[in-house]
């Protein structure tokens, strides 16, 4: 397509495919092709993987908060990891007569046929920050994923001592989340070649199950049996997993010894900055991406048009996507970055 720019004209494609989209549940027709409350409100379902963690306690409360500032109201349901029950939540939404439909796979693979669903019945569906395979949503909206990875693996990559080897034990996330894949993909384009040089040695790798940190600090304790105290970095790809490695760290009497990655700017992970336990982290403005997922959907739900001005396979198509920016932090620039967008605030960060 022309300077891969997506146009997505949900309200005639949509009306094409399937017709007016009718009474679903408890919406009724308000004559555009969706369905609405008996308020009148466009119903946005959100079905999330988790609420296990801070990440995505804030995603839902933002993405709400903007919803409902443009006159929507959102449905929520949270799978806690489990595929089988976030279908179970997809179906539970459909039924109730969403107008678009919001998911946060845990398994993107298995949300294929959550996708199947709702387009059986005209909704829309919109695939936040983890991408769904072997389907045709209508939208993905994410940070460039790969990119996060190349920001970690460059920054160690400045790490490796002249004339000498950096030893890292990379820590993936799960194998179900299809963003772990694209954070592998990064790092692998920094550090290979580096690796086929010499300058990296990997002295450890494995996918943690479900990111959980449990898995992170057994994956790390496995490393060190292997290694001992060879280790120079921990490439681990969230900060969730970096917790994680960093306990086992700490119990091996390594903490702030050991170069330590992650992302999300979790509130933990800044205040581990700031204490030097953990080295950097991955700012995605999580802000701009509920909010802007939350305009995204609600113009789902309206059938209005919409631009997207990027593609991203999924193995099956090319799903129109919105890709949005990131930012490596460290301590020095911690108070220039997630401090000044009011992520955290400073004294949270820095304990005053």
């Amino acid at each position: 397509m022309n300077a891969r720019i997506v146009l997505v004209i949900a309200s005639c494609l949509l009306s094409l495919a399937t017709g007016l989209v009718l009474s679903r549940g408890k919406g009724t027709s308000d004559g555009s092709g969706g369905s609405r409350s008996a308020s009148g409100k466009p119903v946005i379902g959100l079905s999330m993987d988790t609420l296990k963690e801070e990440r995505w306690i804030a995603d839902r409360d933002l993405f709400i908060a903007q919803a409902q500032a443009l006159g929507a109201q959102v449905e929520v349901r949270s799978a806690n990891s489990d595929d089988t029950r976030q279908l179970r939540d997809v179906e539970s939404l459909i039924t109730a007569g969403v107008d678009a439909l919001v998911i946060i796979p845990h398994n993107g693979a298995a949300m294929a046929r959550a996708v199947e669903m709702a387009h059986a019945e005209g909704i829309p569906v919109l695939s936040y920050d983890r991408l769904i395979t072997d389907a045709e949503p209508d939208l993905y909206i994410t940070f460039d994923n790969i990119k996060v990875g190349e920001f970690q693996a460059k920054f160690l990559a400045d790490k490796i001592p002249a004339g000498g080897k950096l030893r890292v034990l990379r820590i993936y996330g799960a194998k179900t989340d299809n963003n772990a894949k694209l954070f592998k993909q990064g790092q692998d384009n920094i550090l290979q070649p580096l690796i086929d040089a010499g300058k990296v040695e990997v002295v450890f790798e494995d996918w943690a199950e479900d990111w959980k940190p449990e898995n992170a600090k057994k994956i790390t304790n496995a490393a060190i049996t292997k290694a001992g105290q060879n280790i120079d970095a921990i490439l681990a790809s969230n900060d969730g997993t970096a917790g994680g490695a960093i306990q086992a760290l700490i119990e091996e009497g390594l903490s702030g010894k050991v170069i330590v990655t992650g992302q999300d700017a979790d509130l933990a992970a800044c205040q581990r900055i700031v204490a030097g336990t953990q080295t950097m982290t991955v700012y995605k403005p999580l802000t701009q991406l509920a909010k802007r997922a939350a305009d995204l959907a609600v113009k789902l739900a309206k059938r209005q048009p919409l631009i997207a001005k990027a593609e991203t396979d999924n193995g099956k198509t090319q799903v129109p996507s919105v890709l949005l920016d990131i930012v490596s932090v460290t301590k020095e620039n911690i108070r220039e970055t997630i401090v000044k967008d009011g992520f955290r605030k400073e004294a949270d960060v820095f304990g005053k």
